[in-house]
Formats: structure tokens, C-alpha cells, sequence
């Protein structure tokens, strides 16, 4: 069951980091979600280094760090499939 609302955290945090990157995103919701839990565990490790809860724990902390980290691997999957769109053009 933990694993189930893992997924649905991964999946409300990537929708959320999509709003706040502006421009339109070519990802799908399968990336959105692997790019929400990613940013999730980015968010929950730094939060517990920080000493404010545990990894899979849901505190306001790890909740903005992994909002802020899923913006930037947005970011990242946007580049390298940008890239990967200019190089076929080419």
C-alpha cells in the first residue's frame, strides 16, 4: 500500500512541477511520474539530512525540495530530448 501512495505522491509532484515550468512539456504522464518520484526521493533524502523526517515521510520540506527537483529534471528531460530532436533534423 505504501508503494501505491508513493506512485500517486510521484505522479501529484510532477503534475505540479509541470505547472510551474513554463513553456509546454513533451512528456507524457509515465514521465511525469518516474520524474515526480525521482524528485520525491531527491526530496525525502534531503530532508532527511536535514533532520525533519524521514525518507518516505510527507513534511513540508521534502514536499518543496521535491517539487524544486522535479523542475529541474524537467528541465534535463527536456534538453536531452531536444537534443536528441536536433540531431535527427540535422
Amino acid at each position: 500500500m505504501a508503494i501505491i501512495g508513493f506512485l500517486i505522491a510521484g505522479l501529484i509532484i510532477g503534475a505540479i512541477a509541470r505547472l510551474i515550468k513554463p513553456g509546454k512539456q513533451n512528456l507524457g504522464w509515465i514521465a511525469t511520474l518516474l520524474l515526480g518520484v525521482v524528485g520525491s526521493l531527491i526530496g525525502g533524502i534531503i530532508a532527511n539530512l536535514l533532520g525533519t523526517g524521514g525518507i518516505f515521510e510527507l513534511n513540508i520540506i521534502g514536499f518543496i525540495v521535491a517539487v524544486v527537483a522535479s523542475v529541474l529534471l524537467i528541465g534535463v528531460a527536456e534538453s536531452m530530448s531536444g537534443r536528441k530532436n536536433r540531431s535527427v533534423r540535422r
